[in-house]
């Protein structure tokens, strides 16, 4: 066995083994090479020593995916081999481990950045007439919000904040772990680098307090289901001083009892009469512009028939111009007849020669020959 060797050929596994294989093969080969069991043979304890260095390295994801991309690179300089003390190149290995993890991993001797605080979610309910002609309104939202008395610094006023005595103020403490120096958030101060001997009795220490806050909403024309506005800024506050997060309000537009919308274009279903229908007309449809739309109807038209208005949809939204309303027709048949209106009906339906709905005599002459070919 070839102790140079590439770590997976040193624990006969393949690159994608998992974690259970990998745990597997080094076990079998530990106790096949472990210098106990071979009478003190430098060979087998050198085979021993590049087994573990490997399983140490495979066994960690983070480890493995610095391996996996810069291969034994990734520990050079002293990050692997001679034990992973402090010193002796660390900083090289806690480079390595910034490129592929982002900062804040390894290395560094920075503390910890203030994390800046959540975003928040709003629902916000609208009508289809609010989406159209858009709104101002006023939301309230409970957050929390700059302690005012402390300045957002969590010390009790005419206080300050002490460097923190278990990480000397960086923020993070170094812990040896098999053969690497890890570096941590330190628990004492979470990573600030300060601890707060004092704390604000507004805020706890926090450097914020919970308040409801008032806010003034712009929802522009045209707006969707869904939609999403952020204000920036208007989220939770970040401990001690740290960037506020954003206020994200996504809005819901309620169903309307006419119309019904897809992207700019509005639909609608109008009943007409069938005299309208078989002699044509017009109607009147008001849009939600406000403006009485007057479509024509052409004699003959059938139900399901679709007459766009042009410019009469929604307006485009943070653009210019609008979609259209499209209108479907519905021929609607009287259920209730006065005995004139009978009379007359009957009259046109002695009239009848079937030219004038071909669709229907169409069907039936179709079904009169399919039924003869039957029969013969």
């Amino acid at each position: 066995m070839n102790i140079e060797a590439d770590y997976y050929e040193l624990l006969e596994i393949e690159r994608g083994a998992d974690d259970r294989t990998i745990k597997s093969a080094y076990r079998k080969l530990a106790m096949q090479y472990h210098p106990d069991k071979n009478g003190g043979c430098t060979d087998s304890e050198s085979k021993f020593k590049a087994i573990s260095e490997a399983y140490e390295c495979l066994k960690d994801p983070q480890k493995r995916a610095a391996y996996d991309r810069f291969g034994k690179d990734a520990f050079q300089n002293g990050g692997f081999g001679n034990g992973g003390g402090a010193g002796g190149g660390f900083e090289g290995f806690s480079d390595i481990f910034e490129t592929i993890f982002g900062a804040g991993f390894g290395g560094g001797g920075q503390r910890q950045a203030a994390r800046r605080g959540a975003d928040l979610r709003y629902d916000m309910e609208i009508t289809l007439e609010e989406a159209f002609h858009g709104k101002q309104t006023s939301i309230a939202v409970d957050v929390s919000a700059r302690c005012e008395p402390c300045d957002a610094t969590g010390a009790k006023p005419g206080t300050s904040a002490k460097t923190c005595h278990s990480c000397g103020g960086r923020g993070q403490v170094r812990a040896q772990q098999g053969f690497f120096v890890v570096e941590r958030t330190c628990p004492a101060c979470h990573g600030a680098g300060q601890v707060i001997a004092d704390p604000c009795g507004s805020c706890h220490g926090e450097g914020r307090v919970d308040r409801e806050k008032k806010l003034d909403v712009n929802i522009p024309a045209g707006v969707d289901e869904g939609t999403r506005i952020r204000l920036s800024g208007e989220g939770e506050a970040g401990a001690r001083g740290a960037p506020p997060g954003d206020l994200y309000i996504f809005l819901h537009v309620k169903r309307h009892p006419i119309f019904e919308r897809e992207g700019t274009t509005l639909f609608c279903r109008a009943p007409i009469s069938f005299t309208t229908a078989a002699l044509g007309g017009c109607i009147t449809v008001p849009g939600l512009d406000k403006v009485e739309h007057e479509i024509r109807i052409p004699a003959g038209i059938q139900s399901g028939k679709q007459i766009r208005q042009r410019g009469a949809g929604m307006p485009v939204l943070q653009g210019r111009g609008e979609g259209d309303m499209v209108v479907e027709i519905e021929v609607e048949t009287p259920t209730r007849l006065s005995a004139r209106q009978k009379e007359l009906l009957e009259q046109f339906r002695d009239t009848e020669t079937g030219e004038e709905c071909p669709a229907s005599s169409g069907f039936f002459s179709k079904l009169k020959t399919m039924w003869d070919d039957l029969t013969d």
